[in-house]
């Protein structure tokens, strides 16, 4: 387990005291990792423990620590991973595009200036945030797949006059400000749920295209941004996910293993591999990425982790990728996107049983499929993945909303109204539940169950192919 946490102050030794007992600390570790960016106000700690022992609950001080009650080291929780293999039933969180929730970002009716009018929350209704704290003893941990905390908003907001008409009032360090309320927003959540990310196109290309400040007679496009921002700096400096235990890259691509389940995370941005370019890749003044050592790294190594997988021990495998390539916002069809060439096929192969996306501010459902073409079993024993769109968590702009009535062929749920998270429950080796969550009042709006059989047969000592009710 990696802890992390942000201080004022560098740390010259960042230390967590552990023990399986809150009265009884009587383990450490520290790093040398206490580092700082351009613009950014705090310097940002890592720790990594080792040698803990699975399905465990473990207690935990770190030094040095932010807020009113720094003086105090407040002792959290975590409970580590199942060991691959264990067969009992559990349950994540999953979402993707949450944002600050009010002083600086959405506010409790919507965005405040340009956000979507179709979607609200009315006084006393609870924002994503407040309701994945409110639900957090039905979770293990929390998957968000991408854009994470939209800390590159602080042009936009400011252009758009969110924080008054002074002109002395500075981007960069309304940006820090941003990211620190987003930090301690999450707070009671991510100390004790381990909070998996990937990335999405806000944590680089600060998305303030057509935004014209009128006062300077200024728009600006998304090429320009503060140095924290761009190449991925915040999102690599906050976050440390297990590439290194998975021959992975940063917080790019990398992959674990939870009880029945192997997770697979990537990114849509950049290092599409065989000559495909990312779609920030290419970016006029802020360059991201690529990060890969050379052009097809992400995608040899997706096929290699894909074909490395014990489908005995976790026979469910799970891909979270930022952007989709299915969505009822343009329902003709995105004309087959550089990020879909080069992952479709590969998670097709892999026999990978849901990707799930976000990036479009809705909540989005889509029967298995493979290149356009439905796997008429539905969700009883498909061969071809679920496709799931969770990006209606919630930021400063709102939600999106669907240009018509037209829905893409197979959809099997579309929602544009309403601010969502969701809870993926893995009952067993066949069952799979995903249960979707207004924000507004923690109820369960839908749910649906897929059925894997997750039959594999051996052949001349290769990896087998599926079986169940196709023919092997």
């Amino acid at each position: 387990m990696t802890v992390s946490w942000s201080t004022f102050n560098k740390q010259d030794s960042p230390t967590v005291l552990y023990g399986t007992s809150p009265d009884k600390l009587d383990q450490s570790a520290s790093s040398n990792l206490s580092s700082t960016y351009p613009t950014s106000r705090t310097y940002n700690n890592h720790v990594k423990l080792e040698g803990l022992k699975p399905g465990t609950l473990y207690y935990y001080k770190v030094t040095g620590t932010n807020g009113y009650e720094a003086a105090y080291l407040p002792t959290f929780k975590f409970r580590t991973a199942r060991p691959a293999g264990d067969d009992e039933s559990f349950t994540i969180a999953t979402f993707a595009d949450l944002g600050l929730m009010g002083e600086d970002g959405l506010s409790t009716a919507t965005g405040p200036f340009g956000g979507s009018a179709h979607a609200t929350l009315e006084p006393g209704e609870t924002n994503t945030i407040q309701s994945m704290l409110a639900l957090a003893d039905t979770y293990e941990f929390a998957v968000h797949v991408g854009d994470v905390g939209y800390a590159d908003y602080a042009l936009k907001e400011f252009v758009q006059g969110l924080w008054g008409s002074d002109n002395a009032t500075t981007q960069p360090s309304r940006q820090d400000c941003m990211s620190e309320q987003f930090f301690d927003q999450m707070r009671p959540i991510t100390a004790e749920k381990p909070w998996m990310v990937s990335p999405g196109n806000h944590e680089a290309n600060c998305d303030n295209g057509g935004v014209t400040d009128k006062r300077a007679n200024i728009t600006y496009t998304d090429d320009w941004c503060l140095p924290g921002q761009t190449n991925f700096t915040w999102f690599g400096e906050h976050f440390k996910m297990p590439s290194y235990e998975s021959a992975g890259r940063g917080n790019f691509w990398y992959s674990y293993d939870n009880g029945m389940v192997h997770f697979v995370s990537l990114t849509a941005e950049t290092d599409l591999g065989n000559g495909l370019v990312g779609p920030i890749e290419n970016s006029t003044n802020n360059v991201n990425g690529p990060f890969g050592s050379y052009q097809n790294e992400q995608v040899d190594w997706l096929k290699n982790d894909l074909a490395s997988v014990n489908r005995t021990a976790t026979p469910w495998v799970v891909a979270s990728l930022h952007r989709p390539w299915l969505t009822n916002v343009e329902p003709d069809g995105l004309d087959y996107p550089a990020w879909q060439q080069a992952f479709e096929t590969i998670l097709y192969d892999g026999e990978v049983d849901l990707v799930q996306h976000g990036h479009v501010h809705t909540t989005e459902l889509f029967q298995p499929q493979y290149n356009g073409t439905l796997d008429e079993r539905g969700l009883d024993n498909p061969r071809a993945p679920l496709i799931l769109v969770n990006g209606a968590a919630g930021h400063y702009d709102g939600l999106d909303e669907f240009p018509s009535d037209e829905r893409v062929n197979g959809t099997l749920y579309a929602n544009d109204s309403e601010f969502t998270w969701g809870r993926l429950t893995f009952h067993n080796r066949t069952h799979m539940t995903y249960e979707l969550v207004a924000s507004r009042n923690s109820s369960v709006i839908e749910h649906w169950t897929l059925v894997k059989q997750h039959e594999l047969e051996k052949k001349g000592g290769e990896r087998g192919r599926w079986c169940g009710k196709l023919k092997c």
